[in-house]
């Protein structure tokens, strides 16, 4: 078999880069040792493309997330996940090397997908937790996917392969494109972001007014297409009966993702749409009904709201340490957890609530 053939996805990928780059020959960063043999890095290899508009920047590629060699996976339709990464980066005056954080945010997301399985849609989001530049003074601090406007799916003799681009967001930003959605909160910022590039410098996108309104417009009459959040402190005390007296059950709920909770409730529940939290152990189901309440069993509770229920947690659901009942919800009590945010060396940086 010759090299060739037996890089045919690989070679799907130039072959895609060069009908944008011509015969410009990219900074290429390769992977020296397997992922699967100890290898610190999952993916093949980063290849960076100098592009010049709409503004001078890189143009990053993934060879990884798709199957580059023989086809080894039993899905005929798509190759390996299905995808590969792009990244777009503000270039610097005189800038000759990408930046490395860069290239390590983007292994990071290989390692990401491959030690949990999962994978990256158009219109997905990522919260960093911090800025996605270690260290950088941004207001970066999360992650969105889109289509690269300048790649279309591909067929390769391996299956399907799409290109979707990485997006550095603020977190106000996030928000909205978790009570709206992602790709209406991109289109509407498109003309301040071209070609969804990523510039640590910006600020966001909801300071300009045009774009806000456009947001509010949409949340208000779409609601939330956030309909699953994975939520890092989810539990579930049942209740317990006495001689004399009852102890509800008990939601606990972190501080961090509280507030968001309650604004994906009023753009789901009131849009007659259901929010499904998952935890480590639990899952919630919260659905829109006429008569409030709950069902719990041992690891998924389903909890029924109107609206005037969902308006009251909403109003409730805030990030501070706090314990609460609500009226029209009999049997259930909420608290709400301080959430620690740690560094990559589990050292406590930040306490929310």
């Amino acid at each position: 078999m010759t090299e060739e053939v037996a890089s045919v996805g690989w070679d799907a990928i130039d072959e895609e880069m060069t009908k944008i780059y011509g015969q410009q020959e990219p900074k290429h960063y390769g992977t020296y040792l397997p992922y699967a043999l100890g290898g610190p890095d999952p993916l093949d290899g980063i290849s960076a493309y100098k592009a010049e508009k709409p503004v001078p920047h890189w143009h990053f590629v993934t060879y990884g997330f798709s199957e580059l060699y023989d086809k080894e996976s039993e899905n005929l339709e798509d190759s390996g996940y299905g995808f590969e990464l792009t990244f777009r980066l503000i270039r610097g005056e005189g800038e000759e090397e990408p930046p490395a954080w860069a290239l390590n945010l983007l292994q990071n997301m290989g390692r990401y997908v491959f030690n949990s399985g999962n994978v990256f849609r158009a219109g997905d989001y990522l919260d960093a937790n911090g800025p996605i530049c270690l260290d950088a003074d941004t207001e970066l601090t999360a992650l969105a996917f889109v289509q690269d406007p300048d790649l279309a799916e591909i067929d390769t003799p391996n299956g399907r392969v799409q290109f979707l681009q990485m997006v550095g967001i603020t977190g106000d930003e996030l928000e909205s494109m978790q009570t709206w959605n992602t790709l209406g909160v991109l289109a509407a910022g498109f003309p301040y972001i071209p070609s969804y590039m990523t510039d640590l410098e910006r600020t966001s996108l909801l300071q300009i007014p045009a774009v806000s309104e456009a947001i509010r417009q949409g949340a208000e009459e779409e609601g939330s297409n956030t309909g699953l959040l994975y939520v890092s402190q989810l539990a579930w005390e049942p209740g317990k009966k006495g001689w004399f007296s009852k102890t509800p059950a008990t939601l606990q709920l972190g501080a961090k993702q509280a507030e968001i909770i309650g604004k994906l409730l009023l753009g789901r529940i009131r849009k007659g749409n259901r929010l499904r939290l998952i935890g480590a152990d639990i899952q919630v189901i919260f659905e829109p009904g006429e008569k409030p309440g709950f069902v719990s069993e041992e690891d998924e509770v389903r909890i029924v709201l109107d609206d005037p229920t969902t308006v009251e947690m909403s109003k409730n659901l805030l990030p501070k340490e706090s314990k609460f009942e609500i009226a029209g919800l009999a049997g259930i009590s909420i608290q709400i957890l301080k959430t620690n945010i740690t560094d990559s060396d589990g050292n406590v940086v930040k306490v929310i609530g």
